[in-house]
């Protein structure tokens, strides 16, 4: 009977040490996974020592030769729905199609290190609306609509129907009085 005793009490060190080891070995991972994501670079779309000046000058040669509007997206890095709605668009495929064949995009960036007021005060102050904010030039890059894109989010993201509708009512087709006269 000893030796059967003996060797519960033997089981039971081995299985405590057994338990003790794996959770050494979960907390050490969690370690490794937490200092991983951590150390990863996030997402950069803006650019806060980018010249959005030249950017749309850029952008009004680009749609003048390919006879598009420029959507400007005004937004900043640490801006949840900022990167939110740049994944959106590159997600769905639809919209990703609407934007390349009727607009030319240009990020214009709005943070502590650059809020780039001269520009953004010539666009009709956008940032009023919150971020990001959606502002839709003619070829020449006047100002024909700003977009609150509050508006055109659904539960935690953007609503598919909403932001077609936005983009197609303001692609040049639209608002071509042409297409309206009979």
């Amino acid at each position: 009977m000893g030796r059967l005793s003996s060797g519960w009490s033997s089981l039971r060190k081995n299985s405590s040490l057994k338990q003790s080891l794996m959770k050494t070995l979960a907390i050490f991972l969690l370690v490794i996974l937490a200092f991983s994501a951590y150390t990863q670079e996030p997402v950069k779309l803006y650019n806060p020592a980018a010249d959005a000046k030249r950017d749309l000058a850029i952008a009004v040669q680009a749609a003048q030769a390919q006879h598009k509007h420029i959507l400007v997206q005004v937004g900043g890095n640490w801006c949840y729905w900022c990167l939110s709605l740049h994944g959106f668009f590159e997600s769905n495929t639809r919209i990703d199609s609407i934007l390349k064949a009727d607009y030319v995009l240009v990020r214009v960036n709005y943070s502590p290190e650059n809020k780039n007021e001269e520009i953004l005060a010539g666009l009709g102050y956008p940032q009023r609306f919150g971020f990001p904010v959606l502002l839709v030039l003619d070829q020449n890059g006047q100002r024909l609509h700003i977009q609150d894109t509050g508006y055109l989010e659904l539960d935690k993201g953007y609503d598919p129907e909403k932001v077609s509708r936005f983009l197609l009512s303001w692609n040049r087709a639209a608002i071509d009085p042409l297409n309206y006269i009979k």
